[in-house]
């Protein structure tokens, strides 16, 4: 079937009003073109990251040193997807409710959570860098060193791009939510089998 932009349009998942440069917390889900499963694998239970996935965990961290206005916190890397929650600090907190919890540290989940990395501002200061932009850098780090590895040291070739064109966010809006993102990532390994970026739970639905 050919394109047809009154069909085929696409629909933009980010929120029309709210100001993505603005402080405030957010989960974010970025999922890898056509579900490949490229950064490890889920046994019983248990996810283990390949090389590639460490390789994703690394530029996930490298976010606050690239910009300055964000703290990355906890993340997972699963076989074909990512989640990870990052702060946007230093601007007007008045689009949101404050977050009095503090960031954990930049690691991954099953690792002991030490001291936070700061506590959350309180007053207003820089706007920061718009959230899609962020985004659109960790996309683009990742996948230029996922190609460098495919040619020098044999990684799996993927389909046209490394990650999906778009990808998905969620406004943490208080202290609840931030908790209840943190422990989704934190057993998302374990639902691995029920999980719907699972291949082979697409296989068993259109069976």
């Amino acid at each position: 079937m050919t394109y047809n932009p009154d069909v085929h349009h696409r629909r933009s998942i980010r929120l029309r009003d709210f100001d993505y440069s603005s402080a405030g917390a957010y989960f974010v889900t970025i999922c890898a073109q056509g579900r490949a499963c490229l950064f490890g694998d889920v046994v019983d239970g248990v996810m283990t990251a390949n090389d590639a996935g460490g390789m994703v965990g690394k530029w996930w961290c490298e976010l606050a040193i690239k910009f300055p206005f964000v703290e990355p916190d906890l993340f997972v890397i699963m076989p074909n997807h990512f989640h990870g929650i990052i702060f946007m600090v230093g601007a007007d907190l008045c689009v949101r409710p404050e977050l009095h919890v503090p960031p954990a540290k930049c690691i991954e989940p099953g690792a002991h959570i030490g001291a936070p990395l700061l506590e959350m501002p309180t007053s207003g200061g820089h706007a920061g860098t718009p959230l899609p932009t962020i985004v659109q850098w960790f996309k683009t780090m990742t996948s230029n060193e996922y190609m460098k590895n495919v040619a020098q040291s044999g990684w799996p070739s993927f389909p046209g791009r490394l990650w999906q064109r778009n990808y998905y966010e969620r406004v943490i809006r208080s202290d609840t939510e931030l908790d209840k993102f943190r422990s989704y990532i934190l057993h998302n390994p374990a639902r691995w089998v029920e999980d719907e970026e699972n291949p082979e739970m697409v296989r068993q639905t259109f069976r």
